[in-house]
């Protein structure tokens, strides 16, 4: 008689891997359209010669490192608008708070190409700035294209820097503040070497989304005649009427710079994220 346990065996059974038939045919589509979109450039009337010409040209090399120089100027001034107003916005003082949170809703809900055009042409407002009677300025020569484009960009990218790092400033334990508060700790210094340091690992990662977003966000300060890359782009098309060319050009050199930044970005999160599970073994 057969032996009741022999009838749950298994070994006998020859294992089938499961068949992702939808996986499959999901990926044959869009190979295909990748297959299509390809052809289509190939088949296309562009003359990839200009591409390879224009590529390195001083015109868009100059473009290029206009580009860079203006995310770092308004990243900076995003990131100190931002510290300064996010410190304001959990402050107790009810002003300091009211302040910063008007900041926020105006520069945050405003869009950036309508900041870029009021700065530029804030000459029609106050057609001189400074302190009267001490020195003075027309406001037209002191708002460049660069200027203008500095202070729109980076006050705007203050706004949402200001709730990062109010968030960051917030994920920190309140033992901490206790803490510091108990041996006699100002806020500034509690700020400097306790909450802020801890709060980098929360603040950092979304910090570097900002900055590659702002190497395309700069593509707007061309309307304002900042010589970055897609203005010096235009620049050519419009003489050699090579549109597309120009267009592929500038669309290579913004991919490049926010692959640098992607991978630099990548270290300093590995970075924090080694700080943590350290402090989690310590625990």
């Amino acid at each position: 008689m057969t032996d009741e346990r022999d009838m749950y065996q298994t070994s006998h059974l020859r294992i089938v891997p499961r068949r992702h038939w939808g996986r499959w045919i999901a990926a044959g589509v869009v190979c295909l359209l990748l297959a299509a979109l390809v052809r289509a450039f190939i088949n296309g009337k562009i003359e990839w010669s200009y591409v390879g010409q224009f590529l390195f040209s001083q015109s868009i090399l100059e473009g290029l490192v206009n580009t860079i120089l203006m995310t770092f100027a308004a990243m900076a001034v995003g990131i100190t608008l931002g510290v300064i107003f996010a410190i304001m916005r959990i402050s107790e003082n009810p002003v300091l708070s009211t302040i910063a949170t008007g900041y926020v809703w105006i520069f945050r809900g405003a869009p950036a190409l309508l900041q870029l055009l009021l700065w530029f042409n804030l000459a029609l407002v106050f057609p001189k700035i400074g302190i009267p009677g001490l020195f003075e300025w027309r406001t037209v020569d002191v708002m460049t294209p660069f200027v203008a484009a500095m202070l729109a960009l980076g006050i705007q990218q203050g706004a949402y820097t200001s709730e990062v790092v109010r968030g960051g400033l917030l994920s920190v334990d309140a033992g901490q503040y206790e803490a510091a508060r108990s041996i006699g700790m100002g806020q500034l210094l509690m700020l400097r070497r306790i909450i802020l340091p801890q709060a980098m690992r929360v603040i950092l990662p979304p910090i570097g989304n900002e900055l590659i977003g702002m190497v395309k966000t700069t593509s707007l300060a061309s309307v304002i005649q900042y010589s970055e890359i897609l203005h010096n782009a235009q620049i050519i098309y419009y003489a050699n009427t090579r549109v597309l060319e120009l267009l592929l050009v500038a669309s290579f050199w913004y991919l490049s710079a926010v692959t640098v930044l992607s991978i630099g970005q990548m270290y300093v999160e590995r970075y924090f994220a080694r700080g943590i599970q350290r402090l989690k073994a310590a625990g």
